[in-house]
């Protein structure tokens, strides 16, 4: 599924029916990225932001 073209927007890639909340980049060498249709995806992003913020206050 991630490797039709159609499902990424630039470097994003949002596809509805794939319930993976990461997936290979286009090229795999570079890495994951989330899928954007997930909500956990946005969750995740979210949650990631609140630790990196309290790490960088309480240090």
């Amino acid at each position: 599924m991630s490797k039709d073209p159609g499902n990424w927007k630039g470097p994003f890639y949002f596809n509805r029916k794939d319930p993976r909340l990461t997936v290979p980049k286009q090229n795999p060498y570079l890495g994951f990225t989330f899928n954007f249709a997930s909500p956990f995806a946005y969750i995740t992003i979210i949650l990631l932001i609140f630790i990196l913020i309290g790490f960088a206050l309480f240090n």
